[in-house]
């Protein structure tokens, strides 16, 4: 069980590490000039931020418990949410909704076509998905997923907080 919790928890933080080079990559090719595909994208950063915060809370550690803690005070000002939040089935269900809005952002990328770095639309120089973008790409994915193995495996809590092995503790702050 602790191979798959710690690969989950790390995995998290990479997943996170590729979103914001992906932000940081649309912020430099200007890509917020495609209004629809920006604004789902910027919907899909802040849900993934709540899928997040909900997986956090799960160890229910001393930073668990104080992160919940504010972030229910904050949503109980909306009615009907604050005091029904539950983590474990918005941990669970936040993703689903996030593959949807992925498919939605993709569709518009496509529909407009996307940013490069020429800012052109341009057709002449164009090169064919696969094989050569569907190869660099399994590349990608395997150099990350054995850094990712490797880190897990070499020191599994090395991105966690270690104040979140603590059991939670309402009197101490």
């Amino acid at each position: 069980g602790w191979l798959i919790r710690t690969l989950h928890a790390n995995g998290a933080s990479f997943f996170f590490i590729s979103l914001y080079f992906h932000v940081g990559r649309g912020m430099y090719y200007n890509s917020s000039n495609l209004k629809l595909t920006w604004f789902i994208g910027i919907l899909i950063l802040f849900l993934v931020m709540a899928t997040a915060f909900m997986g956090y809370v799960l160890p229910w550690g001393q930073m668990s418990f104080w992160g919940a803690t504010v972030i229910t005070n904050l949503l109980s000002a909306i009615p009907y949410l604050g005091h029904n939040l539950v983590q474990y089935s918005f941990h669970f269900m936040l993703p689903f909704i996030i593959s949807a809005f992925v498919m939605i952002h993709l569709l518009f990328l496509h529909q407009t076509g996307s940013s490069n770095p020429l800012g052109m639309k341009n057709n002449i120089d164009k090169i064919p998905f696969h094989p050569f973008f569907s190869y660099k790409d399994l590349m990608g994915f395997i150099s990350i997923l054995f850094s990712l193995i490797l880190l897990t495996l070499i020191n599994p809590y090395y991105l966690g907080d270690p104040d979140n092995f603590i059991p939670a503790n309402p009197l101490v702050t």
